[in-house]
């Protein structure tokens, strides 16, 4: 089954908050520990209004995967270059749609100039990310709750030195 990758829309923003909402709840259990109340702070602004008004951010750069028609997948990168969202529907993991929106959400920060990209990952999708090449930089607690893991990825071939591991700088080439 393919999958397009596309700029999601502010149509897109009920489908998309969908996956959000069912890809936290029924694939991060590891992460909220079936906990009502961090489930709830975790879930409390993934409304469709939210999303639209995400994907509508002039500074926001959102993709969503696409399969037979219906949203699968979510992603979202600040121009801070930080990934604010990756997410995808259960049934539509481990089938190649994460690895595309996230290289097609790479290609994008190149694009854009970024040299590098960072995010703060569940402990479930931290081996995702670790596979495709990012490198852990320690441990942060969401303010939901959940302990996280910040990653951070250089999208150019600057060299890897102390300087370049700054977390939310880019790397200076000479």
């Amino acid at each position: 089954m393919s999958v397009d990758i596309r700029p999601a829309v502010p149509s897109d923003a009920a489908a998309a908050c969908a996956v959000l909402r069912r890809s936290i709840a029924e694939c991060c259990v590891q992460d909220h520990r079936n906990d009502p109340a961090i489930l709830a702070a975790w879930l409390g602004n993934k409304t469709p209004a939210m999303v639209a008004s995400w994907f509508a951010s002039p500074t926001n750069h959102s993709l969503v995967a696409v399969q037979e028609g219906a949203v699968v997948g979510v992603s979202l990168l600040t121009g801070a270059g930080k990934l604010a969202l990756c997410y995808l529907l259960p049934e539509a993991q481990r089938r190649g749609a994460g690895r595309a929106l996230l290289a097609a959400m790479e290609q994008q920060a190149t694009t854009l100039g970024m040299k590098k990209l960072h995010l703060h990952s569940t402990a479930t999708a931290a081996p995702f990310f670790a596979a495709l090449g990012y490198r852990s930089d320690g441990n942060v607690r969401s303010p939901y709750g959940v302990d996280t893991v910040l990653y951070w990825k250089p999208l150019s071939d600057c060299a890897d030195t102390d300087a370049a591991r700054k977390r939310f700088c880019n790397c200076n080439s000479a």
